[in-house]
């Protein structure tokens, strides 16, 4: 017990020592250089990245109880071209598989998340634990050691257990906190001994932002103004919980860390001389990644968000502001919660001052008073939404280490997606994605940002959501029209090898010589794939025309007969 304390102690002390030495963060410099060659540490970890319900499928078997999205998808328009994760990847069923490909990429870990609705049917520890979905879990786990690849592990990535959404409201109720702290608990029991690497909550922004105030994702609540807000409230409340309970019970035992994955997208002001700009780019920031990271490393929400919304909460005529609170006991406890922070980030945004009337109704967004530009010379291969601007990667983290205390940060998703109608493996937009922003994080690198490892998002293409199967982040194309989901290799997976086995990038010859190799073999890669669904269609067509031709060869039979019996009469 008393080597516990000592521990916490220092802990602390350090935490305080990275809060007192960091600085402000330089809004007027952006330091858009060129390309940048040389390596990373040594020990950088590389990896590659997925979640439950995007692959796992297998939605309703071996005693899983259903998930918040196994129920939204269902529901017909809520999901592009009404597509469900009902059967994905079917990656509950390809361990052995997909492990084959990672260890073949020379991955050193893979980040995951565990389906909180596979391991507790009802998301209630005391009411059922299913011993299946607990198997299938050690058995990833041990065969990734078994291969020498870190297993990271997310146990929220957004599959709530349904019952509790029916039963409690979900996450904009308080009671969700003890339920999955039962649950990590559990998780650390059963898996603690192997995994050393934890995550809360993969992008908490999502869960409360577009399930609980544009209703876009699971379970599709419109409660704008002070939906986002209390499932945020009660989010960080869930991550701290747990944080503690791994500090009392097992840290000392399992020698692991606890942390959580925020998503930020970079915001430039407009205009980097303007100061209106300069405090709207701030406030873009604060409100994406300041509303969970500043509570966790200094115990409260940004002041510019208290400043916000409480004004225009008051403009409307409330007595309290939209924005929970936290008392002086919370904020000592959530202080300090973080051994690690990951940061997933995949684009940028120009960001200028807009004012939002208050009489124009509560929002999320419209508490920020900004507005969202884009350049339109920014590539946009895929998603809507993602533009590629390497530099706002570096940008991103400097931010980070200025504003947290110089945390250890471990990126736990960057990626790029494509939309297309076409099949195509040759994805050198990809490649120049993943080269461009990860030389700007070797940039940030060498800036002193404490970067210990990457996740490339994903591993495999993948349920992607409200746009079901629309677009595609995976290194591996997946035929989801194929019975057995088969896997083929983008040009992206021996792109991302050489810079895996290089640790960066060594010289320009060689870096050259990357793109063009990786485009030869995924040549041989679409050779197979454009031959598998020309076998299935040479299956399908057998299936119709040999019944076909029998029955022709019947009718002609039977009409031959015919002439003969007349020709007898």
């Amino acid at each position: 017990m008393l080597q516990h304390s000592v521990l916490r102690i220092c802990h602390i002390l350090l935490l305080a020592m990275r809060i007192f030495a960091s600085e402000d963060f330089d809004w007027t410099k952006n330091k858009m250089g060129s390309f940048q060659y040389g390596t990373f540490p040594s020990g950088f970890s590389w990896g590659a990245g997925s979640s439950a319900y995007q692959t796992e499928g297998a939605w309703d078997k071996d005693g899983k109880g259903k998930s918040i999205w196994d129920v939204f998808s269902h529901k017909r328009g809520k999901i592009h071209l009404n597509d469900t994760g009902d059967s994905s990847c079917e990656g509950y069923y390809k361990i052995k598989d997909d492990i084959a490909l990672m260890k073949d990429m020379n991955l050193n870990h893979y980040l995951f998340s565990i389906s909180w609705p596979r391991i507790l049917p009802s998301g209630i520890k005391n009411d059922y634990i299913n011993e299946k979905g607990i198997e299938h879990y050690d058995n990833l786990i041990n065969m990734l050691l078994e291969n020498r690849m870190t297993p990271i592990v997310t146990l929220y990535h957004w599959d709530l257990p349904q019952v509790l959404e029916e039963k409690y409201g979900g996450w904009q109720n308080a009671s969700m906190v003890n339920f999955f702290d039962d649950f990590a608990n559990l998780c650390f029991e059963r898996f603690g001994n192997r995994v050393k690497y934890w995550i809360t909550f993969n992008n908490p922004w999502s869960v409360a932002v577009e399930g609980y105030e544009t209703g876009e994702h699971a379970p599709g609540l419109k409660m704008r103004g002070t939906g986002a807000y209390n499932a945020a409230h009660n989010i960080i409340k869930a991550h701290t919980k747990v944080w503690h309970t791994y500090d009392a019970q097992w840290r000392n035992k399992q020698k692991g860390m606890v942390g959580i994955s925020l998503s930020a997208d970079w915001g430039e002001p407009v205009d980097i001389s303007n100061q209106r700009d300069i405090e709207a780019a701030e406030r873009y920031v604060q409100f994406y990644l300041g509303w969970f990271a500043t509570p966790l490393f200094h115990g409260d929400y940004p002041q510019i968000m208290k400043d916000y919304i409480g004004r225009k909460s008051a403009q409307q005529g409330l007595s309290s502001s939209r924005l929970p609170t936290f008392n002086p006991h919370e904020k000592s406890y959530i202080r300090g919660t973080c051994d690690f922070l990951g940061i997933s980030h995949f684009t940028t945004r120009y960001i200028t001052q807009k004012n939002f009337p208050s009489n124009r109704g509560n929002s999320y967004f419209t508490d920020r008073d900004l507005a969202e530009l884009v350049d339109p010379q920014w590539p946009d291969p895929g998603s809507e939404w993602l533009y590629s601007v390497p530099w706002g990667f570096r940008r991103l983290l400097s931010f980070v280490k200025t504003q947290y205390g110089d945390p250890i940060i471990y990126i736990t998703g960057n990626g790029v997606s494509e939309k297309t109608i076409c099949t195509e493996l040759c994805d050198d937009w990809r490649m120049q994605y993943l080269r461009d922003y990860i030389n700007e994080m070797l940039k940030a690198v060498k800036d002193g940002v404490n970067v210990k490892g990457y996740t490339a998002w994903s591993l495999l293409d993948k349920f992607e959501w409200d746009e079901g199967y629309s677009e595609r982040f995976g290194l591996f194309y997946v035929d989801f029209d194929s019975k057995n989901k088969q896997r083929y290799p983008k040009a992206s997976v021996q792109y991302y090898k050489r810079i895996i086995s290089s640790n960066g990038f060594p010289n320009q010859r060689e870096i050259e010589s990357w793109k063009r190799k990786a485009l030869e073999t995924c040549t041989s890669s679409n050779q197979l794939l454009a031959a598998d669904p020309l076998i299935r269609h040479m299956e399908m067509v057998t299936e119709i025309v040999v019944p076909t031709v029998c029955t022709l060869c019947i009718l002609l039979s039977a009409v031959f007969l015919m002439f003969l019996l007349r020709a007898r009469i």
